[in-house]
């Protein structure tokens, strides 16, 4: 695979990676390796960064457009990150509100699908009951 997926897919800002491996190709069973026994650099860079927009939004609590709108384009390190969260600038606050609502949205629309699915059933169930009759043939 190319190194920015296997990028992607570990988690790491690829522009901070080793050139060999910027330059080559990412096999699966290398990508396995890399996820089961990560090498120092790999450690080095997830637990320091530069960390990649995603993550670093998951360690602030906000969304990747959160980031966005905050102005916050570039890829952050880890000491970067704890400043923010120390400074809890306004923006930060609102995103994470905003972020809280997305979640509590989805989560009543989630349970009001599964409350429909299982009306439905019962109703199923219901009708599959009443039906104890056999079919008539009907007319030709």
């Amino acid at each position: 695979m190319k190194p920015a997926t296997a990028a992607k897919k570990l988690e790491v800002y690829l522009p901070a990676t080793p050139a060999e491996f910027q330059d080559g190709v990412v096999s699966r069973d290398e990508l396995d390796a890399l996820q089961a026994d990560p090498p120092e650099w790999l450690r080095e860079l997830r637990r320091d960064g530069p960390h990649p927009r995603s993550v670093v939004a998951a360690k602030l609590g906000v969304s990747i457009s959160g980031l966005a709108r905050a102005g916050v384009t570039d890829a952050l390190t880890t000491a970067e990150i704890e400043e923010i969260k120390a400074a809890d600038p306004d923006w930060l606050r609102h995103e994470r509100e905003t972020q809280a609502d997305v979640r509590r949205l989805a989560a009543e629309q989630k349970r009001a699908e599964q409350d429909k699915a299982e009306q439905k059933m019962a109703e199923q169930k219901q009708a599959g009951q009443r039906r104890t009759e056999p079919k008539r043939p009907g007319r030709r």
